[in-house]
């Protein structure tokens, strides 16, 4: 294929291809800082409210609405203390790698957001009191984390793992101590009846994507889906659907920055420290 051609394939992924940070620093302005920040507080204030130990956490880094979805990345958020904590997988500026970190409702909101909102579904109480323990050790957060990073990875494939599939199949093992591999965690999610988003990607933009970008490949997903341009991976909508169906959780709610919610959504280091990051 000519250098034109390619320039043209990459042209059309501008979704996918901004998913990752590239490793050039760039700082929130003054506003995009203010509205963060204000996000965080409104954020904390909420779960303060909510009188929850334990949620599931997301942001809108970037605009999905192409695919049908509102959220781009997710974490587990505690209550340590009287703060909040958020433990989370980040893919290093758009290489293949991706590492765990625990950050602060300001950094996780920090990150230079399409869209200032956060999703969160209140885990239930029983849930909550089970797996808060477990999400102050590192230890355990590392036992199922898969550093080969691959933002459309296939959700029943052990080959890579994007940042929302180590969410869920971390939360299979501290709900369930008998997932202790990332093959029995995704059985438990199968099991539990979790359903993957289906994104439509053309052949165009899948060899587009891989030509240009690091963090995406095709290769762990079935040949005949990918060939049709089916490509199932761990979405942050997915999740919060599963969630309230399963009953381990509640309706999502969305919490703007001026600190109001509402029912529902429309269709480096080890787990230390900020170093910058994108999720999916």
């Amino acid at each position: 294929m000519s250098a034109r051609a390619c320039l043209a394939a990459l042209c059309l992924l501008p979704l996918l291809a901004h998913a990752g940070q590239t490793c050039e620093a760039r700082k929130l302005t003054v506003d995009e800082l203010r509205q963060s920040l204000a996000l965080a507080a409104s954020t904390a204030q909420a779960l303060d409210r909510s009188g929850a130990q334990v949620v599931v956490l997301a942001r809108a880094g970037q605009d999905l609405s192409d695919y049908r979805l509102r959220y781009s990345h997710l974490g587990i958020a505690y209550r340590d203390d009287r703060v909040w904590r958020v433990v989370h997988k980040l893919n290093q500026c758009g290489s293949d790698r991706g590492d765990l970190y625990r950050q602060g409702l300001a950094g996780f909101f920090s990150d230079g957001l399409y869209r200032y909102e956060a999703g969160v579904v209140v885990l239930d109480t029983a849930v909550q009191a089970r797996i808060l323990p477990a999400l102050k050790d590192n230890a355990h957060l590392s036992q199922l984390h898969e550093p080969r990073y691959n933002m459309v990875a296939y959700p029943w494939n052990t080959q890579y793992q994007q940042s929302n599939q180590w969410a869920i199949e971390t939360l299979a093992l501290l709900i369930d101590p008998s997932a202790s591999t990332r093959r029995r965690a995704q059985a438990w999610l199968r099991q539990r009846d979790y359903r993957p988003s289906t994104l439509e990607i053309s052949a165009m933009k899948r060899f587009g994507a891989r030509v240009g970008t690091a963090h995406i490949d095709f290769d762990d997903h079935p040949f005949g889906r990918r060939m049709a341009g089916h490509i199932d991976t761990v979405t942050v909508d997915s999740v919060f659907d599963w969630l309230h169906r399963s009953g381990l959780g509640t309706r999502a709610q969305t919490i703007a920055s001026h600190g109001a919610t509402r029912q529902g959504h429309p269709p480096n280091g080890l787990i230390l420290g900020n170093r910058p990051g994108s999720g999916m």
